[in-house]
């Protein structure tokens, strides 16, 4: 049985597209495709040969497939719209994030000096932290000062999947404070002997938050950067 929209026989005078599908074009909507279905239709039961009717079973198929184009047109609709409002909801909740500590993709530190609660001189290095896509049978951490000298390096460990935030005491490996300044770092991990992906994070503060192109959430970080909200690591 032919379709009532390419039945070639007893069509006479009725445009004949190769499926509805193939008919809707970019610029179509679902109701102007389900305007022209109707319109083929008519014209095609006015010109139908008497001996040799269309099934209505093919029509009845063809009507539910432009009732299913309409649904989906109204259910993408929909979709847009929930999609906006929960970039909107999703920034203002970010907002509540302003001045908080962030883990992000970086690998600079910086040192200060400062003093303890019991009155003798220290330094207070900026944390930072390690991403492991997967578990580690050991991980190390190399501070370099700004001449690219190592002053400090720290042994991780064993460590399993996810974000370790790490602490350094701001000493040299001879357990003296380094100079102030800033500083850089790399990680290296191995999975038994081979090597192993280990992502530096650096710490900054959040101090705006934005929305990109896509309406999406995007912060502004105290280092000058700026990135997605799902880029972030950990909040500190």
């Amino acid at each position: 049985m032919t379709s009532p929209i390419n039945n070639s026989t007893s069509n006479v005078g009725a445009p004949a597209p190769s499926s509805t599908n193939s008919s809707l074009s970019g610029a179509e909507s679902a109701s102007d495709l389900q305007t022209t279905f109707l319109k083929l239709l008519v014209t095609q039961l006015q010109n139908q040969d008497p001996t040799n009717p269309m099934d209505s079973s093919q029509m009845t198929s063809q009507l539910a497939q432009i009732s299913t184009v309409s649904g989906i047109s109204t259910l993408n609709t929909s979709l847009t719209s929930l999609s906006a409002q929960l970039n909107a909801s999703q920034q203002l909740q970010a907002g509540n994030l302003i001045g908080q500590g962030v883990l992000t993709a970086g690998n600079t530190l910086s040192v200060q000096a400062g003093t303890s609660s019991s009155g003798t001189a220290t330094q207070y290095a900026t944390p930072i932290g390690v991403q492991f896509p997967s578990a580690v049978s050991d991980a190390t951490i190399t501070i370099s000062d700004a001449n690219g000298n190592v002053v400090r390096t720290l042994d991780l460990g064993a460590q399993s999947a996810g974000v370790v935030p790490v602490a350094w005491d701001g000493n040299n490996s001879a357990g003296m404070p380094v100079a102030n300044g800033n500083y850089t770092f790399k990680v290296t991990a191995v999975s038994g002997t081979a090597s192993a992906t280990a992502n530096p994070l650096a710490y900054s503060t959040i101090i705006a938050v934005g929305a990109n192109a896509d309406g999406t959430t995007n912060l502004s970080l105290s280092n000058g950067q700026t990135t997605d909200l799902t880029a972030v690591a950990e909040i500190i």
